[in-house]
């Protein structure tokens, strides 16, 4: 994707749909990502947040850098450091491949299609916004299927993203 802006990007976005993985089995509801500008290095802080089960929160500090030109919207992440130094060979691979043009929603995968997010601006998305959003991802090789709808609040079901288009 070209023309990604990331002062546009940056703030507070919420997770609407997730391809379940490893790295936030711990959430069961309110997942949230934060982006700014890093002073200490040239990139973006990320700052992960949600509900665990139990009522606790889980939160992750993190860093990313461009992978590529700032304006295609490929980004590493870390979420790992070490002496205040970012381990960047343990990063993951964090592709912005659709973006609203007012910035109110993003679909984000990894080059294996084996994780995927919409985010949004709003903690809820319209569901003719969740349609495109749908076909982007199936355009991109994914199965929409894979894809749950992320609860809000304890309880809420984790209906698949193909379930609803």
């Amino acid at each position: 994707m070209t023309g990604f802006d990331v002062a546009r990007y940056l703030g507070l976005w919420h997770e609407i749909a997730v391809i379940p993985n490893r790295f936030q089995e711990d959430c069961a509801a309110g997942t949230t990502a934060t982006y700014g500008l890093a002073e200490d290095i040239v990139g973006i802080t990320v700052f992960n947040s949600c509900l665990e089960e139990d009522g606790g929160r889980s939160d992750a500090d993190g860093r990313a850098r461009f992978a590529g030109p700032s304006d295609e919207g490929a980004l590493e992440v870390a979420f790992v450091s070490l002496l205040g130094f970012w381990l960047w060979p343990l990063s993951g691979d964090y592709i912005v491949f659709a973006l609203d043009p007012e910035y109110r929603w993003t679909a984000i995968g990894h080059p294996s299609r084996e994780y995927g997010w919409i985010l949004a601006r709003e903690e809820r998305l319209a569901p003719d916004d969740l349609k495109l959003i749908a076909s982007r991802f199936e355009d991109a090789g994914y199965d929409t299927c894979a894809l749950l709808m992320s609860p809000r609040a304890m309880g809420d079901p984790r209906t698949p993203l193909c379930e609803l288009h």
